[in-house]
């Protein structure tokens, strides 16, 4: 390296001490939120310290951009450009690894949390492409004008800087708060990052595993270097076996339908990679030892642990630009999905007894806005329809031939209104079903691997068989739905198995009010614990008005067949401005009486009394069989 070199190099590296938050954040900004916060910190720390270069610089012809801000050092636009060009490249690259540095072990990095505002910018962020997430940050975080900007977009390698900048500006108009200002949030401040431990016992537990098969593998050498390999060899464990992607287990494409056990045991091998041994090999060592820049998702009550048997494959393909891979141990689903450029991601759900509609579907793609469903192999059809427009007819889906389904809508995000409710309408095989019009049932997607079963009806009497609630596709059923499927979004990621509407009372409102349905919704979750909403649900105008909630209950057996009786209550105020309180107990209760602030009583399952509207008041149901029910609150 001659003078002339090395003081351009000590020029570039002056520049990057000089500017080095300033560079990491602009890096940050440009590669991919998908990668995860912690992955991102790091990638961004390591590709502006990987801008130093090795040899002389050169100045690229026309000289250095013109700046609205005070001019920077000497070499400051070069190293720029080229952390900018390393971070375009993570656009578009599957399998792109981090640097060899910064590199951090047992922890996890990030920076610190924003408002709403910074959320929403971030989600915005994410759904364009780098080019102009980098656009915009050199006009907000380098203070270059547009022409400026341009250049550097282009001399970095962005494809197409013009629609890049473009994109940003719409970008800009749509974000109420000014990204100007949110960009400079410590939300996208990778220099002033908070810490937390990884997963201890997860680590732990591969430390072990690591130093388990590192042991195995010494032994094994030792032991091949000193004998000749007998004829019979040792079996491997069963650790070793799991890890096997030729031990995967793979289920006929016919068994479904001559099985009596019609669950996800019963689902074949599906997917384009279903063959390919070393993304199938990836799948299970991720899995295994869980490294610390996977994100891991797992529904409530959900083991993360590594498999301890050869478990089964059901799907491996292609899904939107993302390797996907789905195995299946018996007890959870295991979705790997490998995304370009991005961090792998593991989600578990705990699937034990499921059956032929708690097993029909499964998540295998989502988006802004969309997901997809794998269907299993005894789905003859699905279509959609809107919970919130009960009357409209259902619509038809295209399915792919490895059971993959088109797009299907979101409902929408919590807190952001609810004017439909998407769900999937299914039904299974004549081979295994006997066709009739009630055959058909309804799931919903709730944010987790596996969507909802949607079911309507009384629950079965205690120590009766199952059965008794029935697929939500008829209309008084979808009448109900509509004026409850609005709280489904509470749901969202609980685990839940299937929820249930009931209809237990309908009463005569006084002074000619019409007649109101009283609606137990119960939602059961794989784990077990269910919960009860009581809703109230007076005459409306719009069939998705969702009337009242009249009491809530958790951990309870309200609403299932090991507690089928229910009361509810609450206060109703008739068209003359006068208050009632109103109560309503399921068939099973024979009469109720109110105690507290107001005293009444009723011998049937329905009673209404004049009330204030902040009169205290307890409703107990007497069961006809004996014994009693008290109704919960709100």
């Amino acid at each position: 390296m001659d003078e002339r070199t090395r003081a351009d190099v000590e020029r570039a590296e002056a520049a990057i001490v000089e500017h080095y938050p300033r560079l990491v954040r602009l890096t940050y900004l440009v590669l991919p939120p998908s990668m995860g916060r912690h992955r991102r910190v790091l990638t961004a720390h390591g590709l502006v310290q990987r801008a130093l270069p090795r040899t002389r610089l050169r100045r690229p012809d026309g000289g250095l951009p013109a700046q609205r801000g005070p001019a920077p050092e000497s070499g400051y636009d070069l190293v720029r450009q080229r952390a900018l060009r390393l971070a375009l490249a993570y656009e578009g690259q599957p399998g792109r690894v981090l640097p060899a540095l910064p590199l951090v072990w047992g922890l996890r990095l990030f920076p610190r949390a924003g408002g709403a505002d910074e959320l929403a910018l971030d989600q915005a962020l994410s759904a364009v492409p780098a080019a102009v997430r980098a656009a915009l940050g050199l006009w907000h975080l380098e203070g270059l004008d547009e022409d400026a900007a341009r250049a550097v977009l282009a001399r970095a390698g962005a494809g197409e800087p013009g629609a890049a900048q473009r994109a940003a500006a719409q970008l800009d108009l749509e974000t109420g708060a000014g990204a100007a200002a949110l960009l400079g949030s410590g939300e996208f401040d990778p220099c002033m990052v908070q810490t937390r431990p990884t997963d201890l016992l997860r680590r732990r537990q591969r430390v072990r595993v690591v130093a388990a098969v590192a042991a195995v593998l010494a032994i094994g050498a030792a032991a091949a270097g000193a004998w000749p390999e007998p004829a019979d060899r040792p079996a491997l464990t069963a650790a070793q076996q799991a890890l096997d992607p030729d031990r995967l287990l793979r289920t006929p494409n016919e068994q479904w339908a001559d099985t009596s056990r019609v669950d996800f045991t019963a689902w074949p091998v599906r997917g384009r990679q279903a063959g390919d041994r070393k993304l199938l090999a990836r799948a299970l060592r991720v899995w295994a030892a869980q490294p610390p820049d996977t994100r891991i998702r797992a529904a409530a009550g959900t083991s993360t642990r590594p498999p301890d048997h050869p478990p089964q494959l059901l799907y491996a393909g292609l899904i939107d630009n993302v390797m996907v891979v789905v195995l299946h141990d018996g007890e959870r689903l295991v979705r790997y999905a490998e995304p370009e450029d991005a961090t792998p991601t593991l989600h578990f759900a705990r699937v034990d007894a499921a059956d032929l509609t708690t097993g029909a579907a499964l998540v295998i793609g989502r988006g802004n806005g969309w997901m997809r469903y794998l269907l299993a192999p005894w789905i003859s059809e699905i279509t959609t329809r809107d919970l919130l427009t009960p009357a409209a007819p259902p619509h038809g889906l295209h399915v792919a031939p490895d059971g993959v389904t088109d797009r299907i809508p979101l409902p929408p995000a919590t807190g952001a209104g609810c004017g439909r409710w998407p769900v999937a309408q299914l039904r299974p095989s004549t081979r295994i079903v006997a066709a009739g019009p009630d055959t058909a049932f309804l799931v919903a997607d709730l944010d987790d691997l596996v969507p909802a079963h949607l079911t309507s009806g009384p629950p079965p009497a205690a120590g009766a068989p199952a059965g008794g609630p029935t697929g939500a596709t008829g209309a008084p059923a979808l009448r109900n739905w509509a004026r409850t499927a609005c709280s489904l979004g509470s749901l969202r990621g609980a685990g839940v198995r299937s929820v249930n509407t009931w209809e237990f009372a309908r009463q005569q409102l006084p002074e000619d009010g019409g007649s109101a349905a009283w609606v137990c919704t119960r939602a059961d979750t794989w784990r077990g614990p269910g919960s009860v909403t009581l809703r109230f649900l007076p005459p409306a105008a719009r069939p998705a008005d969702p009337g009242r909630i009249a009491g809530r209950a958790a951990n309870t057996a309200a609403c299932s067949r090991f507690g089928p009786q229910v009361v509810a209550d609450l206060h109703w105020q008739a068209k003359s401005g006068k208050w009632y309180l109103l109560a309503a107990g399921s068939p099973g209760v024979g009469g109720l009486d109110a105690t507290g602030g107001v005293r009444a009583t009723a011998e049937e399952n329905t009673l209404a009394t004049p009330a204030g509207p902040a009169a205290p008041a307890e409703i107990t149901g007497r069961l006809r069989a004996g014994g009693s029910v008290r109704a919960p609150h709100p």
